[in-house]
C-alpha cells in the first residue's frame, strides 16, 4: 500500500512549528502542542499507509487542532501561526 506522504509532511510541519515557536517566543506550551499533534499526526499518516479507510484518529486530531487555532485566532486576530492553521481547513 502506498504510504501517506502528505500526511507525513503535515505531521512534521506542525511538530517543526511547535518547535520554531519556541526558539522564537521560548513558547513552551507550543512546542509541547507541535509535538504531541505532530507525533499523533504521524501515526495517523501511519496508520492510513496501513489501510486506507483507517483516517479516524487523524481526522479526530485536525478537528481538535483546528478547534484551538480557531479559538485562538478568534481572539488574537493574528494571521500567524493560528490563522495559518485555520485557513488550511478552507483551502485542503
Amino acid at each position: 500500500m502506498p504510504a501517506d506522504i502528505f500526511g507525513y509532511v503535515y505531521a512534521a510541519t506542525i511538530a517543526a512549528g511547535g518547535v520554531l515557536g519556541y526558539v522564537k517566543a521560548q513558547s513552551v506550551p507550543s512546542l509541547g502542542a507541535g509535538l504531541l499533534f505532530g507525533s499523533i499526526l504521524g501515526y495517523g499518516a501511519y496508520q492510513t499507509s496501513q489501510d486506507p479507510k483507517n483516517i479516524a484518529l487523524s481526522v479526530t486530531a485536525n478537528i481538535i487542532l483546528g478547534g484551538f487555532m480557531g479559538y485562538r485566532y478568534m481572539n488574537t486576530r493574528k494571521i500567524m501561526p493560528a490563522g495559518i492553521a485555520v485557513l488550511r481547513y478552507y483551502f485542503i
